[in-house]
Order: structure tokens, then C-alpha cells, then sequence
């Protein structure tokens, strides 16, 4: 049996009419947990899962579960670590394909695109000032520096 590209297995897929290569009608619904990882937002659907359940993940404004469906035009808000990006729903996707194809299952938000911006000029304005980001603990130098600073005070 001769070994077949993706590409052409996918075209092979699609001619047969398998189901797994045609595209996600409009009108259908994905589950939260496999949009966001088709959609590359998590590395696997097992931490997408596990954001839905801490609710780092909100749909339309309101927390959800897994097994919510996601459909074009549903508004999402994705907390990872301290960076909030509020994204627009723009296609759906069963499988996990490539960057391009994620990068066209969502659109960020101008006003999210912004805050995010913002947060990254904050935090290499704090690390070049030498401040420790927030939730680290202090390191060596910077125990001393607190120590000697505490100290001043008394004398």
C-alpha cells in the first residue's frame, strides 16, 4: 500500500465524502472543550476542559461547561495565567488542523489586542526597573534590597 501525503489523504477523504474531512456546516455546533483546543488555545482538550471547570473560560458572559456548544458569533473570555482575551467565535472545527486554519476559527477583539499590549509593556517596563513580577517570590538580591531598606528606617 503506498504511503499518502496529508494533503492528498485529505483530498481523498473529501472525494469519498468521508465525514471527518468535510467542513462544519453553519448552522452546526461545536463543544467548548474541542473549539478551544482546535482552535489552539490549549495545547490539549484536556486543559481546556480544566479552564471551563475553574472558569477561566466564559461564554456570552457567563461561565460554562465543556459540553456547551459553540456557534459563530458567540463571544468568549480566555483567562491564561494573567492575560484576558476576549475573542469572537468565526468558525467551527471538529479537528485540530494547522495555524492558519485555527487562526480563522476566532477573531480578537481590538479592545483585547490593546489590553494585552498594555500588559506586556507592564510587565518588561517592571523586569528592565528590576521588579519582581507579581506572584514570584523575591529573589536573593531583591531579599537583601527589601532587608537593607527595612533596616534603614531603625538606625
Amino acid at each position: 500500500m503506498r504511503k499518502r501525503s496529508g494533503a492528498a489523504l485529505r483530498a481523498a477523504c473529501v472525494s469519498r465524502g468521508h465525514p471527518a474531512a468535510a467542513p462544519v456546516p453553519a448552522t452546526a455546533a461545536v463543544r467548548l472543550d474541542k473549539w478551544l483546543w482546535a482552535a489552539r488555545l490549549f495545547k490539549t482538550r484536556s486543559q481546556a476542559k480544566a479552564a471551563i471547570e475553574s472558569g477561566h473560560v466564559r461564554l456570552n458572559g457567563a461561565r460554562a461547561k465543556a459540553a456547551r456548544e459553540v456557534r459563530p458569533g458567540d463571544a468568549l473570555l480566555v483567562r491564561r495565567s494573567d492575560v484576558e482575551c476576549a475573542i469572537v467565535v468565526r468558525g467551527l472545527a471538529h479537528h485540530r488542523g494547522g495555524a492558519e486554519a485555527a487562526a480563522r476559527l476566532y477573531e480578537e477583539t481590538a479592545e483585547s489586542i490593546e489590553r494585552r499590549l498594555e500588559q506586556r509593556a507592564r510587565r518588561q517596563a517592571e523586569r528592565t526597573a528590576g521588579i519582581a513580577a507579581a506572584g514570584t517570590r523575591p529573589s536573593k538580591r531583591d531579599r537583601r534590597q527589601l532587608r537593607a531598606w527595612q533596616t534603614k528606617g531603625q538606625h
